[in-house]
């Protein structure tokens, strides 16, 4: 007989800034998602705290008196662990520790920490190490307290070598190997690709949780993890699709974020790879939820920054089933009227219209749309076949009667 098996979240309380970059409402937005990042990684977050500032305190982050409230929250809710939702300076963290006294994450250690809980290969694991000791290396002052120098010997006499010094110089070499061998698996990843021949790429990309494994599976007919949380994938999974008789690959890649730590970006060079050798990418997008075109401009942000900006792309507005919109009474005459009220039809008539047949719109749940999906596909990697080889054009008529 199976046992219930029960999940201790951990106590947490999240803390944001209103300055002139962010409003009031976009720090909700933010701060939802970080809740969101925070359950995802296994806490439960117990208190929202929010101050305005005009700059972030260079020793607590947030002003003295804010801090004295959230000091006595902690200890009345014995809450372990307190989150920022953007990165912390090595001193701040300190300082903020030394006063709450207990457990300080901001925005960048917590996606580091959700993505060694899902890095299943090898190859994930070491880019995720890699990020964490790099993130980790400013941030060893204070660690070691207790022991001030290490003891000498005969033949050791000297000025020696302090503890966190030895930790320094063991980091940096972590940081050196990691490298190493991430170098070596990338050149194995690169022979991979080449391996595959001239076959179409196809790409999906997008923000986390919009739905990218889920419509990989339904279109690849395979079985990759997908769930309702955060970094669902990190592994990037080719497979290939047959649509009539013309095959392909489709890769599903690791979903982007606002505010993405450096360090990922870098560590995940070889699967971002994936991305920048794609002939046509599929940008899925979750228009369901309220802030979709920030993710849209996210991601867009990162694409250009790995130099694949100016990519094929079909936008893929997914989970049309749960969108929903803001209604107004009609004898309701104050209400003014904004894209919080759009239905999906006056949605297609905006900036959406400018895309014109490179917008779709499915469901990939509910296989809502997918035949008009998979045509859309189709012609553009038989374009793009045909391209390539010429002589095969007789093979992949224009028109499938079925795909």
């Amino acid at each position: 007989m199976l046992e219930q098996k029960e999940i201790d979240y951990e106590r947490t309380v999240l803390i944001g800034v209103i300055n002139k970059d962010q409003n009031e409402l976009k720090v909700k937005e933010y701060l939802d998602e970080l809740e969101f990042l925070t359950y995802t990684a296994g806490g439960e977050v117990y208190k929202r705290f929010v101050q305005k500032v005009d700059l972030p305190n260079p020793k607590t982050y947030i002003g003295s008196g804010k801090m004295n409230d959230v000091e006595a929250y902690v200890e009345e809710h014995q809450i372990g662990c307190v989150i920022f939702d953007d990165e912390l300076s090595p001193a701040q963290q300190r300082n903020i520790e030394k006063q709450l006294k207990c457990k300080i994450l901001d925005r960048t250690h917590l996606i580091l920490d959700i993505f060694s809980q899902r890095a299943q290969t090898s190859y994930a694991r070491t880019q995720v190490e890699l990020a964490q000791y790099e993130y980790l290396l400013p941030r060893l002052t204070g660690l070691w307290t207790h022991l001030e120098r290490q003891k000498g010997g005969i033949g050791m006499r000297g000025p020696g070598e302090t503890e966190i010094e030895t930790d320094r110089r063991i980091v940096r070499d972590r940081i050196t190997l990691l490298k190493k061998k991430l170098l070596k698996i990338d050149r194995q990843m690169e022979t991979q690709r080449g391996n595959r021949g001239a076959l179409v790429r196809v790409a999906l990309v997008g923000y986390t949780n919009v739905g990218k494994s889920t419509l990989m599976n339904v279109v690849s007919k395979s079985d990759v993890f997908a769930e309702n949380k955060l970094f669902a994938t990190l592994d990037t999974t080719v497979r290939k699709v047959v649509i009539g008789n013309l095959p392909f690959l489709l890769s599903d890649t690791v979903g982007f974020i606002r505010k993405l730590p450096t360090q990922l970006v870098e560590s995940f060079k070889s699967t971002l790879d994936e991305v920048r050798e794609a002939d046509l990418l599929l940008h899925v997008v979750d228009i369901s939820h309220p802030q979709f075109e920030e993710h849209i401009a996210s991601v867009n942000k990162i694409l250009g920054e790995i130099g694949s900006g100016d990519k094929k792309t079909i936008m893929v507005f997914n989970k049309i089933d749960q969108f929903t919109h803001e209604t107004i009474d009609d004898d309701d005459l104050i209400t003014e009227r904004t894209e919080e009220h759009f239905t999906l039809d006056e949605w297609r008539k905006t900036w959406m219209r400018k895309v014109g047949d490179r917008a779709l719109f499915i469901s990939a749940l509910n296989k809502d749309n997918l035949d008009e999906f998979r045509k859309r596909v189709y012609d553009e990697v038989r374009d793009i076949h045909v391209t390539r080889f010429p002589y095969n054009n007789f093979l992949y008529p224009e028109h499938l009667d079925e795909y």
